[in-house]
């Protein structure tokens, strides 16, 4: 077989079995739903079918022993039980790690699943295949009572052959099912010299006697309905049930990794991740090239290098939203197999706990998705373990047996806000402080706020755990959690309220690539803000100034608004101009102005990640490269402010003014910082 369509299959088995895995998941909370219970069928099914078809017998096999458990299900004949669902999701991991095994990539215990399968068939009451490989069939269908006669007509389509598929195999099932007669239609044969050997010119009048229902027949052709012609109706006299004509598509599209017609389909292709990173790069590339062109242009004043020069901008921008937009992935994937882990979790603790998952139709960039999970893990492996209480705990105090846990994503500007909350114990910050102090992270005189000492829980091995278990406890979760969020560029805020719950918010970007700006000058520095968190931009003159009686303060439109002033901020030795500029930026704590002596316009900012030396910087997020060559710091608006009002509160609480900017960002340093 092929290799590029046995990877293809192991691909679409993979988004096969998420599928089987979410409809169990919904199961286990709906209970016996048909419609849920149907999507786990076909799942189970075209694994089966497909897997036979490309050479995975083992695979189809032992997915054709939970297909005819399911089928019971969908007719009426079982029930569905926790137990059956938890079997089923043993079995889901069984079978990847059998798509791990036939990839190279490890080994699947085939002890575990013989006894996965009597346990289900001891469950169930289904009888076990008699081989190891899938029959064509599903012997759960030739089941029960009363015989229909169906009269098929199938014409598969001329490519079918070539991705993949033997109508032979598909025969072969119909004739398990039950008794079968075979009319052969060589109508569309050409002449043996136009013939192609890859192409598929013939079709099939079928009979077929079964006590299969409409429904189940057509399952047979589930994975290539949408490129066949196809007819099956009810033999009057003989057929039980609504009869049915079908010309193509006609079931409709169902949500995960099920067919959702023709024209969807033809409309989209697999590309790898790395041939998308490389397509964002040389985007990045081409942005650079272009701001170096429009430098160019500008200078030299000539009307058609101009010309030129505004036409590849136009170009460039949407080559760059287009490139961008490829990467952007709903999260809803990513939180949804969280379900599973606080299923599994909940019974290892002994805890009922609901997963509410909220904003998952939110887009972000798939590098940063790639690296969430870990995060996310450790963030919901914690309120298990830590924040939510026993239900006997709950129940003194007077909270639900079954405890929540909001898994929610959420746009703010250019970031992507991703909250986990939970309604258990939450955390005593005094309790925190006491045993950040036992273990020697700060000094006893030490003034912080309620949000540092509750940061405390992000430090290397701090855990306030008196007791490891298997779950948590060692002190190098929140840790991890620290260190992959600043990896990505992102920061983390902590609020609780004790005795209600817990929150932990994830600030992260939208993207890791490019983005859209303005750049900005204070003396000869240049900054790039992002455009998404910029509302507008007004004078400051020195009248404005003098109005404000010293204080940072302006007003715009009846709002009065406090601003930073940058070359302040950063310590920057430049004259004032008589006239500066406020960047009204929208943070989460509202709005702010952030004075700069120029604003030049509209930057594409292709990010590159700053040196070693200045990566711990919080308010830069990074730098990019402007036409002329030198260096622009982009600078982190939430971030900034934030840290400003920190400073601010601390002097107060000291009765000092605010401590002293670091020396990490003066003029001279400033020009010099290396990225890579």
């Amino acid at each position: 077989m092929n290799d590029r369509f046995q990877q293809a299959f192991e691909e679409e088995a993979r988004e096969l079995l998420a599928e089987l895995e979410a409809a169990l998941l919904e199961l286990d909370q709906s209970g016996g739903d048909l419609e849920t219970v149907g999507r786990a069928f076909r799942a189970l099914h075209t694994i089966k079918g497909s897997g036979a078809m490309f050479g995975f017998d083992q695979l189809a096999g032992f997915a054709h022993d939970l297909e005819t458990a399911f089928d019971r299900l969908r007719r009426g004949e079982a029930t569905v039980t926790s137990a059956l669902i938890g079997l089923t999701l043993a079995a889901g991991d069984q079978m990847k790690a059998m798509l791990e095994e036939a990839a190279g990539r490890g080994h699947a215990d085939p002890e575990r699943g013989a006894r996965i399968l009597a346990e289900l068939h001891a469950l169930t009451g289904t009888a076990p295949t008699s081989s190891a490989t899938v029959p064509a069939g599903t012997g759960a269908q030739n089941q029960g009572s009363g015989a229909h006669h169906w009269r098929i007509h199938f014409r598969p389509g001329p490519d079918t052959i070539l991705k993949g598929t033997n109508p032979l195999l598909l025969l072969r099932e119909l004739q398990d099912m039950g008794q079968l007669e075979v009319a052969l239609d060589l109508g569309a044969l050409p002449s043996l010299a136009a013939i192609d050997p890859e192409r598929c010119y013939a079709a099939w009048d079928l009979d077929l006697t079964t006590a299969a229902s409409l429904e189940a027949v057509r399952d047979v052709f589930i994975f290539i309905e949408d490129d066949c012609e196809l007819h099956i109706e009810a033999v009057a006299g003989l057929a039980e049930g609504p009869s049915a004509v079908s010309t193509g598509p006609s079931r409709q599209a169902e949500p995960g990794a099920t067919r959702a017609g023709a024209a969807a389909r033809s409309s989209s292709v697999r590309v790898s991740a790395e041939k998308l990173d490389q397509l964002v790069n040389l985007v990045g590339e081409l942005v650079n090239v272009q701001a170096r062109l429009s430098e160019i242009s500008a200078r030299r004043d000539d009307p058609d290098i101009l010309a030129i020069s505004e036409q590849v901008d136009r170009l460039t921008a949407e080559l760059r939203e287009n490139s961008m937009s490829i990467r952007m992935l709903p999260l809803r994937t990513t939180f949804e197999r969280f379900r599973r882990l606080v299923r599994d979790l909940g019974i290892e603790l002994n805890k009922q706990v609901d997963l509410v998952i909220e904003g998952a139709d939110t887009e972000l960039d798939k590098t940063v998705i790639d690296q969430l999970n870990d995060p996310l893990v450790h963030l919901i492996r914690n309120s298990m373990d830590h924040g939510i209480e026993s239900p006997e705990a709950r129940a003194a105090a007077g909270k639900p047996d079954r405890a929540t846990i909001r898994l929610s994503a959420r746009h703010s500007g250019a970031q992507v806000l991703i909250q986990v909350r939970d309604d258990g114990r939450g955390l005593d910050a005094h309790a925190v402080r006491a045993r950040a102090i036992e273990r020697g992270l700060i000094d006893d005189s030490a003034v912080l706020s309620e949000s540092d000492v509750l940061s405390l829980i992000l430090s290397p091995g701090f855990s306030t755990a008196r007791k490891v278990t298997d779950v948590s406890g060692r002190g190098v979760g929140m840790d991890v959690v620290r260190r992959n969020v600043e990896a990505l560029r992102g920061s983390i805020e902590i609020s609780s309220q004790p005795g209600a719950g817990l929150t932990v918010t994830l600030r992260l970007p939208l993207t890791l690539a490019i983005i859209d700006g303005l750049l900005v000058r204070v003396g000869s520095t240049h900054f790039v803000l992002p455009l998404a968190n910029t509302l507008e931009c007004f004078e400051l003159t020195r009248q404005d100034i003098a109005a404000a009686h010293g204080n940072h303060l302006a007003n715009v439109r009846g709002e009065t608004i406090s601003y930073i002033r940058l070359s302040e901020y950063f310590e920057m030795e430049a004259p004032r101009p008589e006239r500066e500029q406020i960047m009204v930026v929208e943070v989460e704590s509202g709005h702010y102005g952030l004075v700069v002596d120029e604003v030049l316009g509209n930057h594409q900012t292709v990010i590159k990640n700053l040196g070693r030396l200045y990566r711990d910087v919080p308010m830069v997020s990074g730098a990019t490269i402007l036409g002329n060559g030198t260096l622009a710091l982009i600078l982190d608006p939430h971030r900034l402010v934030e840290n400003v009002i920190h400073a601010a509160s601390g002097a107060r609480r000291s009765g000092g003014r605010r401590p002293a900017i670091p020396q990490s960002f003066t003029q001279k340093e400033t020009s010099s910082c290396y990225v890579q």
